[in-house]
């Protein structure tokens, strides 16, 4: 199965960069590169997990009431089976830190057997559940929402963590542990874990640390310096396989037993994929894939409920050490699980000898690097700190579900703050007022609208310029009864629709159901009849005022001048340098910059009748190829025809005046017509057929330059054909050697 973020979507991002091996780092998970990767970067990787992964599923089992047996149980389900199995690669699995009070309230129900088949059933749910592809659903989640729990979690790992650093027996909550602080404090266990956190810190400035990573060296490192000193040790049980329960069904109603199972099953799915969406903000390897993700939790339930094991889930606190070790594929993750099954069952001798301080100065870092300041800085610009902050208080005060609810909550409210507050711009003008608005116009930001609308003095006119691409009936009827109301009092008000045309629409009873693509055109390319056919801006000069130049003219000053000033001040400034000389037709209908998607300063133009390059010296267009060719040294020329050409037309009619200016300069096209009349493009029409005819002649017209000559012999310059069909808005290109046209390709 596919390891992307969804199956067949998108590609794996393997972008190859040197390996961090320090804590809380972010590094790269490139793809599985065989037995050297891992044995260098896996192997060791999965040593630092699963120094941290013990100590935990102890913990959580401890915290249950379940036996110790279980955590670790589950500890090795987690990672051979879900890691063999899962979707997110750098995410390892175990016991659930999200269902600590859960299942403990469970336990006391149903008691611990029963708990172990509630277990199997919520795992069977979840793969349900993936098979069914909802797991994908947590990737719309906001990444204010995942950094805030990141961010959360970071908190509450290093609080908890603090206190053990200090000698005492972390609490439940975070806020417990503050208190637990103050407490006495153990001189040991404190030298332990600053010996770990300095390692930690320090070690990747060492020359060639990066076969090493620093939380290994720092656990192995703080061992050493407490031997001899009395702190406290990881501890396991003395006969592990005494404490093995199996599963036994649970006694009671069955919505009480359903509901159980509903709830550990939905509590674990959402902690493994909101870790899953966490650890993958913390690499560059292969993205998670949710729906697979969430099959192998269940799988990975079912068989640790079967087995006498603690619920299981994706933790991120395994993840991102995971990450920061170094792990490259998912041979960390499952062999971590073997590490715990052969230590715990043969060498458990050999964990108690590590120092708890010395694991809680590695979680310690781990956690205080969660919580990122540029990622804080970064949310601020955007304006999505208030999300990232809502939960991680969540997370640290309630739990990982409700802090991720609440942050969910946060961010939709910041998104509908945004959807329903609209630009109002209210600025006078020497014949009255402009109101410019922007944005989606929804009746909760109706109020504001029309407070502002109603400075507006009375009896003038004003104009009200929508930039809108959305306008509801609520927002619609307060708009045209202020309209309504303003007229009748002896203003006058226009509505200048530069975008969509929301209001005209409404004011037919066309409904406003969904955002639409903004129609008409925009003013910087639409014609003049577009959008001033309902509009008139009065100028001091009345006469003037009645030229749709003189309107446009205004209206760049107003709105584009400010847009391009900087652009045109930069072509001032460093002078011309265009890469391709443009020739084309003097059709008002055909615009260069428009159909090559291009700006100021990009084409040098010769607009003449019929595109047209005399071979029997025509002053004009020949000075303009020699300077461009000569001076500005083009890479390009491109000769550019049309459809429906009226020079084209009166060539194929015989139409010109004899003895007008315009027949003689139409003689430069009798060897486009002699082209014409030889085998081409005969599935277009005669005109059309003629226009790509005299696109390929003027080629070869070009190639009579001497200058252009030398320059395409020497390969410093290219000639382009191009044909624009006018009423499919489609540029194509001219293929000289049949006088066929070409879809444009890149």
């Amino acid at each position: 199965m596919s390891e992307h973020l969804c199956p067949n979507e998108g590609k794996p991002m393997n972008r190859p960069r040197p390996n961090k091996s320090h804590a809380g780092e972010h590094t790269t998970a490139g793809p599985p590169g065989g037995l050297a990767t891992v044995l260098r970067y896996d192997l060791p990787a999965s040593v630092v997990v699963f120094l941290i992964a013990v100590p935990l599923s102890l913990g959580f089992a401890a915290a249950t009431g379940a036996p110790l047996m279980a955590g670790l149980i589950s500890a090795v389900v987690g990672g051979i089976v879900a890691g063999a199995l899962g979707g997110a690669p750098m995410q390892v699995s175990g016991p659930a830190a999200g269902m600590v009070v859960i299942t403990a309230g469970i336990i006391a129900e149903y008691g611990w057997a029963a708990t172990a088949m509630i277990t199997v059933g919520a795992g069977l749910v979840q793969v349900a559940a993936g098979l069914s592809r909802v797991g994908r659903a947590a990737l719309s989640l906001s990444p204010a929402v995942v950094h805030g729990l990141l961010a959360g979690i970071g908190v509450t790992i290093a609080v908890g963590q603090s206190v053990v650093l200090l000698g005492g027996q972390p609490g439940a909550t975070v806020f417990g542990n503050l208190g637990r602080l103050v407490g006495p404090v153990s001189p040991a266990a404190l030298l332990v874990g600053g010996v770990a956190v300095a390692v930690l810190v320090l070690w990747p400035r060492v020359p060639g640390s990066s076969y090493l990573p620093a939380p290994l060296v720092a656990v192995l490192v703080a061992t050493f310096a407490g031997t001899g000193l009395d702190v406290a040790r990881v501890d396991l049980p003395a006969e592990a396989l005494s404490q093995v329960v199996l599963p036994q069904m649970p006694s009671g109603t069955f919505p009480a037993i359903a509901f159980a199972v509903l709830t550990v099953a939905v509590v674990t799915a959402v902690e493994s994929l909101l870790s899953a969406v966490a650890v993958d903000k913390l690499h560059d390897g292969p993205r998670a894939d949710l729906d697979r993700e969430l099959v192998a939790q269940g799988v990975a339930n079912a068989v640790a409920g079967s087995l006498g094991g603690l619920p299981v889930s994706g933790g991120i606190a395994r993840g991102s050490t995971n990450v920061a070790a170094g792990a490259r594929t998912r041979a960390s993750t499952v062999l971590h699980g073997v590490w715990i099954a052969v230590f715990v069952l043969a060498l458990g001798s050999l964990l108690e000898l590590i120092p708890l301080a010395a694991l809680a100065g590695v979680l310690l870092v781990v956690g205080v690097r969660l919580v990122s300041v540029p990622r804080m800085r970064t949310l601020w610009r955007h304006g999505e700190f208030t999300a990232y902050a809502v939960t991680a208080a969540g997370v640290v005060a309630l739990g990982l579900v409700e802090g991720v609810l609440l942050g969910v909550a946060a961010a939709a409210l910041r998104s509908l703050y945004r959807l329903t507050h609209s630009s109002v711009r209210i600025e006078e003008e020497p014949d009255g007022w402009r109101v410019v608005i922007r944005g989606s116009l929804v009746f909760l930001g109706v109020g504001r609208l029309v407070r502002d609308l109603r400075t507006i003095p009375l009896g003038k006119r004003v104009v009200l310029e929508l930039h809108i691409d959305f306008l509801d009936h609520g927002a619609f009827e307060a708009i045209d009864d202020w309209r309504a109301g303003y007229v009748r009092l002896g203003g006058h008000v226009e509505v200048d629709e530069v975008h969509d045309t929301w209001f005209s629409k409404a004011a037919r009873g066309i409904p406003a159901l969904r955002k639409t693509p903004l129609s008409p055109l925009p003013r910087w390319f639409a014609p003049w009849s577009h959008w001033q056919r309902r509009r008139a801006v009065t100028l001091p000069r009345p006469r003037e005022d009645a030229d749709p130049m003189i309107r446009g003219m205004h209206e760049f000053e107003r709105s584009a001048a400010p847009l391009v000033r900087p652009f045109l001040a930069e072509l001032a400034r460093r002078g011309q340098r265009p890469r391709q000389l443009f020739i084309t037709c003097a059709d008002s209908r055909v615009v260069p910059n428009l159909i090559t998607t291009s700006g100021p300063g990009d084409l040098f133009c010769v607009r003449n009748i019929g595109n047209l390059v005399p071979v029997d010296g025509d002053d004009s267009v020949g000075a303009a190829v020699e300077y461009a060719v000569e001076v500005l040294a083009v890479e390009t020329i491109a000769v550019c025809g049309h459809s429906d050409c009226g020079a084209m037309k009166a060539l194929v009619s015989g139409s010109a005046r004899p003895g007008s200016q315009l027949c003689s300069w139409l003689r430069a096209a009798e060897s486009s017509l002699i082209r014409f009349h030889a085998p081409g493009a005969a599935e277009l029409p005669a005109v059309e057929r003629l226009a790509v005819a005299n696109v390929a002649q003027q080629l070869d017209n070009l190639m009579t330059y001497p200058s252009v000559r030398e320059a395409v012999a020497a390969g410093s310059l290219r000639l382009v054909g191009m044909y624009f069909d006018i009423s499919e808005a489609r540029v194509y290109l001219v293929d000289p050697d049949r006088d066929g046209l070409e879809p444009v390709r890149t």
